[in-house]
């Protein structure tokens, strides 16, 4: 794992603009039409894929319980189902591009350290959201069976957990791509 010399603004809203020499060269647009944007990277960016359709799910399943457009039981289920698979799988995800992915990467260009330092803090963060965003929603599920009436009252702290994370999510994702994506197509790399 990298060693956190820097503190990154998480706040920001794009990568910045200094991470970014690649991204001219290896445009997001002309990514797919690249020869070295293989299956493993197609792969690496469906899993982000599926990360930004669950944290849509997680704040649509509550919005949705909010306005009582979802029965209480039918959201208990579906929210407990989308929402584990997304902290479980992010978890995981992180954990590998921290350990593994991100030291490859620096390894062949030694220039991305910065903006992988920047990334594993993003990774940081999110855990301290992610580790919210369980607890609030494991006790909105309890309360649905327990006290429907406090699980309203709950869902809504829920709600602005679940829309923190999809937009951290979005951001985040995005950031990584056009940080990690050019550095593979330029150095060949996951062929």
């Amino acid at each position: 794992m990298l060693v956190m010399t820097r503190q990154h603004d998480i706040s920001r809203e794009a990568l910045p603009q200094e991470m970014r020499f690649l991204l001219r060269d290896y445009p997001r647009d002309a990514w797919p039409e690249n020869p070295h944007f293989t299956r493993s990277i197609r792969n690496w960016m469906g899993a982000h894929q599926s990360f930004r359709q669950l944290g849509e799910i997680a704040r649509g399943e509550t919005e949705l319980y909010l306005t009582k457009g979802r029965d209480p039981q039918e959201f208990a289920a579906r929210f407990a189902e989308f929402g584990n698979l997304l902290v479980r799988n992010l978890h995981g995800h992180h954990t590998w591009e921290d350990r593994k992915f991100f030291p490859e990467l620096e390894g062949a260009d030694p220039r991305f350290a910065e903006g992988l330092e920047m990334l594993e803090g993003d990774h940081a963060e999110m855990d301290e959201l992610l580790d919210q965003f369980t607890r609030q929603g494991n006790r909105v599920v309890q309360l649905v069976t327990l006290d429907e009436g406090q699980a309203r009252n709950e869902a809504g702290l829920l709600h602005d957990l679940a829309a923190r994370l999809e937009g951290f999510l979005a951001r985040h994702l995005s950031d990584e791509e056009d940080l990690v994506v050019p550095l593979l197509l330029h150095h060949k790399l996951r062929g």
